[in-house]
């Protein structure tokens, strides 16, 4: 390893090398079904998750308990939750929610016990609040459905384009909530995004058919005027703002020059200028902007507003961008800041990347280099042939921000080296507050774990979009 002034083609091979595993791995805490419950079935996410369903589910329960008839003003008044919950999904999905998020949790001083940093930490895990009320919204939606046949079986006069709309919104909140299964996004990631986001549309326009249709019946029935019932009904309000919500981030759909830079066949770097970006904040970008949106983490530069992602080989779309990248590219709503940010939270860490994630980590690394940023940090890169496939500028990037980084070249043939045990090696010889993991799922969960079933604060993407 070598510190580096001037980086050079010996500097930098001196940092590639095969580390071995010096330090036997202390066994782990309790035993294996208490910390697979702990860290793998009931982990921040799915403790959101599960939180926020129960809450619906007895809410659910007490409003069914209640409601002694089935009519169509009792029936409609579950329509509420539905529209509440759909609301928050989308916003909780919402990047200045996220970006306020971050901010907030991010205030908390260094100084704070190590405990309770450890625990703010974990507010990336918010995805569990979408997920749990994207599928408490359609247990609503079912409950909404039956009560609607119920008073339309009963022989209560109303429109039988009500209970058509009902049952054409229960299909489609359904096939979203089912689409949004761990299982299916993961062998079928093009048709989630599909389902969710057209599924979603029609969805809402649904909805708002059904509003003016329940409107229309309530206003003949009890001889109120038609412009009262509607806006006296919450849904209203609640649709309103969550159109809102949905249009806004198409208000400032544009597109926007980029600068490709090859790196390898395997790898392209984007530059673009056209906003400034924040340290550890996300990019989607587009060439088909209603078809499907790719994330990226951006590299911001350190003397101007321009920044930077990478592009890696990873399916069809970046295959193809790699061999023929645009010159201009979609982009629509702001920056959204991404779960890197938590390391503002530490005094110092160890970063555990492979491949591309590099791309995420230098933006946290880029802020441990400012002036006065109260962060220390290790590296560890595991990646085949680092400078051939990315190029030197992110090697000796890579090498300025941390001197010492371990930069592991895994040609085809050789041992994986056994990434969980070299994280807790550096862990205890660096004195680090937290360990940090940006890589694919199966080994980001596999660090994680290896990880906080020895006590270790570990901490990596959820995957969950």
């Amino acid at each position: 390893m070598a510190s580096l002034s001037s980086s050079s083609a010996e500097d930098i091979q001196a940092a590639i090398q095969c580390k071995d595993v010096e330090m036997q791995l202390p066994a782990k805490r309790q035993n294996r079904l208490l910390r697979n419950v702990r860290h793998r079935f009931l982990n921040v996410y799915k403790r959101l998750f599960s939180i926020y369903v129960v809450a619906n589910l007895i809410a659910l329960v007490i409003v069914l308990c209640q409601s002694k008839t089935a009519n169509l003003s009792s029936a409609s008044n579950l329509s509420i939750p539905i529209s509440t919950n759909v609301l928050v999904a989308a916003l909780s999905r919402t990047e200045y929610v996220v970006n306020m998020l971050f901010a907030s949790v991010t205030w908390i001083p260094q100084t704070a016990p190590l405990r309770l940093r450890c625990a703010f930490a974990k507010v990336y895990e918010y995805g569990g609040v979408h997920g749990g009320a994207g599928f408490s919204a359609a247990l609503w939606t079912i409950a909404f459905t039956i009560q609607m046949t119920r008073a339309f079986l009963s022989g209560e006069s109303f429109e039988s384009s009500i209970l058509v709309f009902t049952y054409l919104l229960f299909f489609f909140l359904l096939a979203i909530t089912i689409s949004a299964h761990p299982s299916f996004r993961r062998l079928q990631h093009n048709s989630f995004e599909a389902i969710h986001r057209f599924a979603a549309w029609i969805s809402v326009a649904l909805y708002w058919v059904l509003v003016m249709l329940i409107s229309s019946s309530l206003h003949k029935q009890g001889g109120v005027s038609f412009g009262h019932v509607l806006i006296s009904s919450p849904s209203f309000w609640i649709l309103c703002f969550l159109t809102f919500l949905i249009v806004r981030p198409w208000l400032r759909l544009r597109k926007v020059n980029a600068r490709p830079e090859y790196l390898s066949k395997h790898a392209i770097r984007l530059h673009f200028d056209y906003t400034k970006i924040g340290f550890c904040q996300g990019l989607r970008i587009s060439t088909r902007p209603l078809l499907e949106w790719h994330s990226f983490a951006t590299i911001p530069s350190t003397s101007s507003k321009d920044f930077s992602i990478l592009v890696s080989n990873a399916g069809d779309w970046t295959k193809a961008n790699i061999q023929m990248p645009a010159r201009k590219y979609w982009v629509k709503g702001i920056p959204v800041t991404g779960f890197l940010r938590v390391i503002q939270l530490f005094r110092k860490v160890v970063i555990v990347t492979t491949g591309s994630g590099i791309g995420p980590c230098l933006s946290g690394l880029i802020y441990a280099q400012q002036a006065g940023a109260p962060l220390q940090f290790r590296l560890l890169w595991s990646t085949r042939d680092a400078e051939p496939t990315y190029g030197r500028e992110i090697v000796e990037e890579v090498l300025r921000a941390d001197p010492q980084a371990i930069i592991l070249n895994t040609k085809p043939g050789s041992p994986r080296p056994d990434l969980v045990a070299l994280a807790y090696q550096l862990y205890i010889e660096s004195g680090a507050e937290a360990v940090l993991v940006i890589s694919n799922p199966k080994l980001t969960n596999k660090v994680k774990y290896g990880m906080e079933s020895r006590g270790v604060p570990a901490y990596g993407p959820i995957f969950d979009s």
